[in-house]
């Protein structure tokens, strides 16, 4: 059976077979000793992104070391409030700390914990995920948010089109609407480093 380690762009963990294309960790180790959960999400503020294969390391999942945790690509690991990592994605993570930077005018390059503490911020309010109310004309590709009529489905931001989030792929959802406000999942901090620049790399059911 498969663990409850896929996390989607509500921050939630589910189980599901599909592995995706990063995983990540939330600062340590908060699964138990049979490879369940307890109440915990998290361990720190230290929320990131990381490549599936680094310097040929192998990892016993949900063993003795942190709980690791898999994306089904860039924008849900962003939604969900994790940022890249600056041991296996240092390149990555460096143009993402200039565009945090340039969006959210902090000094640059900004250090992990600085990004750390303003995403812990906006991602979480008590042990849920906080929402942000924000016009969906202004906001860049790659931003997730929830619609009125759906509130518990989310959908991408790509060009004019919607695409609504399954653990495997990306469905077409229509037209992205216009002129209205909507809930966004993605820390304001996230949205503004894309708006600043920041490239994160889709699943390959997004399109071109």
């Amino acid at each position: 059976m498969p663990l409850p380690n896929r996390v989607d762009p509500f921050g939630q963990l589910f189980a599901d077979a599909a592995r995706g294309l990063f995983m990540g960790n939330r600062g340590g180790r908060f699964h138990r000793d049979d490879r369940t959960l307890g109440a915990g999400r998290f361990v720190s503020r230290q929320w990131i992104c990381c490549r599936l294969e680094f310097k040929d390391r192998h990892r016993d999942v949900w063993g003795a070391s942190y709980t690791e945790l898999f994306f089904l690509d860039e924008p849900t690991a962003l939604a969900a409030g994790h940022r890249p990592c600056f041991e296996c994605r240092r390149e990555d993570a460096q143009a993402f700390a200039a565009a945090f930077s340039r969006g959210s005018h902090v000094r640059s390059p900004p250090r992990a914990d600085e990004m750390d503490r303003i995403l812990h911020a906006e991602r979480l309010e008590g042990r849920r995920k906080r929402r942000h109310s924000m016009p969906i004309d202004e906001l860049p590709d790659a931003t997730f948010v929830t619609l009125s009529a759906e509130p518990a489905v989310a959908y991408a931001v790509k060009g004019a089109r919607l695409l609504a989030w399954t653990p495997r792929g990306y469905g077409d959802a229509g037209p992205r609407p216009a002129g209205i406000v909507v809930d966004v999942l993605t820390p304001p901090a996230i949205v503004a480093a894309l708006l600043a620049g920041y490239r994160p790399q889709w699943h390959d059911s997004a399109g071109g």
